[in-house]
């Protein structure tokens, strides 16, 4: 048992504890070390805590074992907790562990003398041939009496039978290169006998030359996983302001397209007045021109309705020829009030209006000239790739050139081996490389055709016909007639374009889900699909239709990227 001598409190007043211990390793009552021991890391209490039942553990232990569950029970006797003990370092115990770690040299790292019999102190050397470690008192012989001169002296360390060979007795003084392990000179004449053996401290200094290096390799991944890091944090910060920049020019598009509305509501609304207006005067004119036509035909009817019974027939025969010619009336069977102005009114204002939100579109996007439009193609074309086109997608009509770079129809179907990833229903070929991820951009040259089709498509599309929206994963413009510009979404939307692109630029940012096309040569803007979001890779589309008698005979060119002007 502890014999504990404690002072109690007098009139409120907190008193200091005089605490005294003994301790033995024996069974005669006193504390021993197993009394102090944590029963789940088998080591000496550091902060002791008592949970409700009783036990006591480290703090780190015991929260290690409960990790983040709320209910948790006592690793020792299994007693559940339905809520999770607070718990608090027991710090008269952590005194008491405390007190016993000195008194047996424990909780540091010292290593005490073995020669010391009372209260040890603190070892200065290890010997390996008296396996002790000694004091400065203990360790005088081996510096004064000449045959503990030659005992082998190192630094004091805790586990000393770790440098003696268990076999011999004797220090490990060297390593056997061959069996990778410790011996002593005698276990050169037995076991390890012809083996290649060095000193320790040989080998020791070559491991180390061997750990420098690794050193030096570890610095260098810690200075790239550094450089690293400020990579990342340099992408966020510019991914931070293009971002805001881009909430910036979002709502300058929101803002374009409200003013946009609003303005082709107001002119709407005033067209549509003023042509109500123009319908209720013209319907005045009507009305009072056929009121005064009833009057005249009413003032012939009383005429008739006298004459009918008149007895002057001399008279009636005077003026029956002019009774018998129909009054002059006019024809009203095509004249109507023209109820269809309003609905053509609309349309025209809805044309005009997609006309303004592709304007007021490229102009927020890329500035408020042409030079601007022209500088963002610039940068567009910057993330250029050598597009390829794929036969194996080729639709059996398409005839493609030997490098792989054009495409026209050839009029007559070609015996192809079946394909899944083959087009049989649209004249569409894809290109080689699919996109994924980052941003990509390629010319196609369209001049001299009539109708045509460029974009990208994901990669399971349909191959077998369906309508190429974006919901069918079809992202594309096109040209029908020789005028007719629309992408193709759903529904489609007509482009009223100033002029007809010869070359057309696409781009793609993956991430941003954006897909815009550029008129090349104009360095204008032409359309983007904006907020998509795409889950696989992408590929380049090309549609060269068929050849209309030969006015479409002309064939899609894949062209190089040059960004000079």
């Amino acid at each position: 048992m502890a014999e504990l001598s404690t002072q109690q409190p007098k009139q409120g007043r907190r008193k200091s504890m005089d605490l005294s211990i003994q301790f033995s390793g024996d069974s005669s009552g006193l504390l021993s070390e197993d009394q102090f021991l944590c029963s789940i890391c088998l080591d000496v209490f550091t902060d002791p805590v008592t949970t409700p039942c009783g036990h006591t553990f480290c703090m780190i232990c015991i929260k290690t074992c409960w990790g983040d569950s709320q209910q948790c029970n006592c690793p020792l006797c299994k007693e559940k907790f339905t809520k999770r003990p607070e718990l608090k370092v027991n710090t008269t115990l952590r005194e008491v562990v405390d007190l016993f770690k000195k008194k047996r040299g424990l909780g540091n790292n010292e290593v005490l003398c073995d020669g010391c019999t009372g209260e040890k102190e603190k070892a200065l050397k290890s010997c390996l041939d008296c396996v002790a470690s000694l004091c400065k008192s203990h360790l005088e012989s081996h510096y004064t009496i000449p045959r503990f001169k030659k005992h082998k002296l190192i630094n004091p360390v805790k586990n000393l039978e770790n440098y003696i060979c268990q076999k011999h007795e004797k220090p490990l003084e060297l390593f056997c290169r061959d069996d990778q392990t410790f011996a002593c000179q005698f276990c050169t004449v037995t076991e390890h006998k012809n083996h290649n053996t060095v000193p320790i401290e040989e080998e020791s200094g070559q491991k180390k030359t061997q750990l420098g290096k690794t050193q030096t390799e570890v610095q260098q991944t810690i200075q790239d996983r550094q450089k690293k890091i400020i990579e990342i944090k340099h992408s966020v910060e510019i991914r931070k302001r293009n971002t805001e920049k881009e909430i910036s020019d979002s709502v300058k598009v929101f803002t374009a397209l409200i003013r946009s509305i609003e303005r082709s509501q107001a002119e709407l609304l005033e067209v549509m007045e003023e042509k109500q207006k123009a319908v209720e005067r013209r319907a005045e004119e009507f009305i009072k021109d056929l009121e005064q036509e009833i009057t005249e035909l009413k003032r012939r009817d009383t005429e008739l309705e006298q004459l009918s019974h008149t007895e002057d027939h001399l008279h009636l025969l005077q003026i029956y020829p002019s009774l018998c010619r129909p009054p002059h009336t006019t024809n009203w069977t095509d004249i109507s009030v023209d109820s269809y102005l309003s609905v053509e009114t609309v349309r025209n204002a809805l044309s005009q209006l997609q006309k303004s939100l592709n304007e007021e579109f490229s102009e927020t996007l890329c500035g408020k000239t042409r030079e601007p439009v022209a500088t963002g193609l610039k940068r567009i074309q910057q993330y250029s790739v050598d597009v390829t086109l794929d036969p194996d997608t080729a639709n059996p009509y398409l005839i493609l050139s030997d490098d792989g770079k054009q495409v026209r129809h050839g009029d007559t179907e070609q015996n192809l081996l079946d394909n899944p990833k083959r087009f049989t229903l649209y004249f569409n070929v894809l290109g080689k490389e699919g996109f994924s991820s980052g941003r990509f951009y390629y010319e196609v040259q369209v001049r001299g055709k009539t109708n045509w089709t460029l974009g990208v498509v994901r990669e399971s599309v349909n191959r077998m016909g369906i309508p190429p929206t974006p919901q069918n994963g079809f992202w594309t413009l096109e040209l029908k007639y020789g005028n007719e510009y629309t992408a193709g979404s759903d529904p489609p939307v007509i482009l009223p374009l100033r002029e007809n692109p010869q070359k057309v630029g696409v781009f793609v940012d993956y991430e941003e889900g954006l897909v815009s096309f550029y008129d090349v040569e104009a360095r204008s803007h032409i359309y983007s699909f904006t907020g998509q979001s795409f889950t696989e890779k992408l590929y380049p589309l090309f549609n060269p239709f068929n050849r209309e008698g030969g006015k479409n005979s002309a064939p899609l060119i894949i062209s190089p990227v040059s960004n000079t002007e």
